[in-house]
Parts: C-alpha cells; structure tokens; sequence
C-alpha cells in the first residue's frame, strides 16, 4: 500500500487483523498478567525480614499510623480494576469471566504506560449495592480503584457512592478517563481548523457513561451547555421528553441534560444533531452504519468527528472523510487520531498516586486533557495527528506531573513534591516498568507471540 491510497477491502482487511489474532495470542501467553518481585532476596535468610518475624514490626507502625502503609507497602503504586462484566466494550453484558481478558489488558496499560502497579478484580454481581461492598472490603489493599465497563445508570451510583465513602481515588475510566482524552482530542482538532472550543456546537451521539461524563466535563471547561445537543437511543435530549423526566429518579443525569443543553430546542435523531454541528463526539453504538455518510455532510464546514464506538466506529473513517469531514478520530489503534482512554489513565493515575490523593476530580481530569493536548502541539499538530501516540511515552509523565499539580493545589494530596520531583518520580516508574518487560523478552522468560 505503500504510495497509494489503500482500497476499502485493504482498510477492512487490516481493520479485522486485531481480532483475528488475538484469540491465538490469549491462548499463548494463558493470560497478560501476573505478579512480580521488587524486592531484593540474597539468600534464604531474608524470608525472615520480609515475612515473620521482621514484617510484624511494619506491621506494628501501620497499625500505630495508618498512612505508614504507604511507606512500607505496594498500596500506594497498587490499582484494582474492578468490573461486573455488564457493559463491555462494544460486547455489552457478558458477564464477569468473559470480562477478564479486558480487565487483563487494561492492567498490562496501567503497567507499561504508567509504570502503575494494576490487578483485574471482576465481582460476580449485578446489584450496584453488592459491588460497592465488594470494593469497600478490597479497598485496604489498594492505592486506587479503577471502575470498568459497568452498565450505565447504575455505574454512575456506584462511582459517587464509592467516592463519598472511601479514602483512596476512585475512578471509572468509562466516564473520566474518556472525558479526558475526548476533550484533549477536541481542544487540539479545533486548533486545527481554527475554531474556539467555547463557540463551536456540539452533537454528542449516545448518552451512556462515556457522553455523560464528557458533557460533564465540557462545561466544566467553560462550553456552554446550549451549545450541546445530545443524543440517545430515542432520539435528542430535550425538556419535552417526558420518557426522562419519568426516569428522572432511575437516571437523573440523562434529565439533567435533557433540560441544560439543546438551547435550540432540536428534536428528532442523529441527522437533526449532526445538522450544522462542528464537532461530533459519538460513543454510542458499534457501527458500521450508526452514523451516516449522508448526515455527515450536512455538518458545518470543517467538521470534526470522533466515531469512538468499539470494536467497530460508528462510522468507518474514509466515508466520514468523503462526506466532508476535515478530522476524523476514532477510538482504535489502527486509524489516525485514537480518542482511547490508553492516553489518560495511565498517565492520570502516575500522577494521583504519587501525591498519594483521596481523589480524582474533575479538575485533574481537566489538567490531564491540556497537559495531552500541550504534547501533541508541541510536536506539530496535522489533521491527522492531534493526539499523542502511546509510543510518545512524555505524554504519560506530562499528564501525571499536570495532575500531580492539581491535587496539591487542590488539597487532596498527602504527599507534597516539587514539579522537578514529579518528574523524576514518573520517569523513574515507567522507565521500570518498561525496562523490565525488555529483560524479560530479551532474556526469553517472555517468548515471542505466534506467528
């Protein structure tokens, strides 16, 4: 393909390989996680300091002042990725053991990217309730929680009630992380075609987790709400909707937009949001087809459209460009400009836990979409790079020092550094982390995927 525009069927072609080779490559490995030492161990004498009797006396300080366990534990560099299997990708409800293999990758990214230390943890439960307790009885044992791929409304409960009552950052990268990255994607295309994120309008398709958060997060930038025209799987968010005011109390989010954004007042589907927008944000369902070519094309002059649905966009990128688009993202490695949370989280969480944080607010997420934004510029923005690569490993350290930042300004931070400390301790992590699956290849402890 190389001097030529590839065909639709090479695109389709290359667009499948992914799929067809990872069953293969599970089945290799048995799985993308394990555990691995970080302590030295020079003999068998030194069993007797990092387990009985030596370790009673950590134990003893931890007990005297609960924050030593920072200090003398992996708690504060350890995530769980907790999941109910209920909203996967693009897979929907598929339960806690199919879910596994996601919440395994999601931890080699935690791992690679960040230099986080991160362990799937899938609860066999539907009850919003049950997940809650399961996550409040693992809480000690970790630094962070990570929510993923839970059914919306209910993930939205379970994140704010987990936020209320515990100590430790808890996140859903479903709604933050997306946001994050969503708004650096859009901050930068806007740059590129030379438009004022604050002035622009927005068709935001779907109104899961994913949108929600994002709109959440939008105007906490600073657009207005009036600006935005959301949509579900009945149509677009209005105050005439009497189906979400009925829901209100089951999904009061859904309502809240329904009365905040649409200052016009539009009714009617995909195409009426679409018409005249300049940006499209859609994370809704798997295409392709969801949006059409011919819906694109009424857009306004310089288009923007994230087609951010997995595993398949919600249209493919060459029929949004033919239709007029002058940026297309996507949320899948193999196309220009992925809008995927593989840029957020690792970087985010680098940052939160090295100030030891009690949360993740909205104004980190804020931080981390800029410092991502600031990368990319910093490189040269094009129309068809507007985001950061994750083999362009600053951006982790740029998120995690902006963020870090953040939660000190903020007040959340238990531990105090200077930005040149940040810095030093990001780079140090990652460079490990990735170091250390070098080794491992080079040495052959890590064989080589099948052919």
């Amino acid at each position: 393909m190389e001097g030529r525009k590839p065909t639709v069927e090479e695109l389709l072609a290359k667009a499948k390989e992914p799929a067809s080779k990872a069953p293969a490559w599970h089945a290799f490995y048995r799985g993308k996680v394990g555990t691995a030492l970080k302590c030295a161990i020079t003999g068998y004498g030194d069993f007797a300091i990092w387990y009985t009797p030596g370790v009673a006396q950590p134990c003893r300080e931890i007990q005297k002042d609960p924050d030593k366990v920072f200090e003398y534990t992996n708690k504060g560099n350890m995530v769980a990725v907790v999941s109910d299997g209920t909203r996967v990708l693009g897979l929907g409800d598929i339960g806690p053991e199919a879910a596994l293999p996601v919440m395994e990758g999601k931890s080699i990214l935690f791992k690679y990217l960040g230099g986080v230390d991160a362990f799937p943890v899938t609860i066999d439960t539907k009850d919003p309730d049950e997940l809650i307790q399961a996550v409040k009885w693992i809480a000690p044992a970790f630094g962070g929680i990570n929510l993923e791929d839970i059914a919306s409304p209910k993930c939205f409960y379970v994140l704010d009630k987990l936020r209320k009552e515990l100590e430790i950052p808890v996140w859903h990268d479903d709604q933050q992380g997306t946001a994050s990255i969503t708004l650096a994607g859009v901050i930068n295309a806007l740059k590129v075609v030379g438009k004022e994120p604050r002035r622009v309008t927005y068709a935001v398709i779907g109104a899961g987790a994913a949108n929600i958060a994002f709109v959440r997060v939008l105007i906490a930038y600073g657009v207005p709400p009036g600006n935005i025209v959301m949509v579900d799987s009945k149509g677009i968010l209005h105050k005439g909707r009497e189906d979400l005011e009925a829901k209100r109390d089951e999904n009061p989010y859904k309502w809240k937009y329904a009365c905040e954004t649409n200052a016009e007042g539009r009714t009617g589907g995909i195409p009426e949001a679409l018409e005249e927008a300049d940006v499209c944000v859609a994370a809704s369902k798997p295409g392709p087809g969801t949006i059409k070519p011919e819906w694109v094309a009424r857009m306004a002059k310089d288009a923007i459209v994230f087609a951010c649905a997995n595993p398949i966009p919600e249209i493919w990128p060459w029929e949004a460009e033919e239709a007029g688009a002058k940026i297309i993202g996507t949320g899948r490695s193999d196309f220009p400009n992925q809008i995927n949370n593989s840029l957020g989280f690792p970087g985010i969480f680098r940052g939160t836990l090295d100030v030891f944080a009690r949360t993740i607010t909205d104004e980190m997420a804020i931080a981390a979409a800029e410092a991502i934004a600031k990368t990319a510029e910093d490189r040269g923005l094009r129309e068809d790079y507007i985001v950061p690569t994750m083999a362009e490993w600053e951006v982790f350290i740029n998120e995690a020092v902006a963020v870090a930042l953040k939660a000190i300004e903020q007040g959340i931070a238990r531990r105090i550094l200077s930005e040149d400390e940040l810095v030093r301790q990001a780079e140090r992590m990652i460079k490990y982390a990735r170091e250390e699956v070098e080794i491992l290849m080079r040495e052959g402890h890590i064989p080589p995927p099948p052919g």
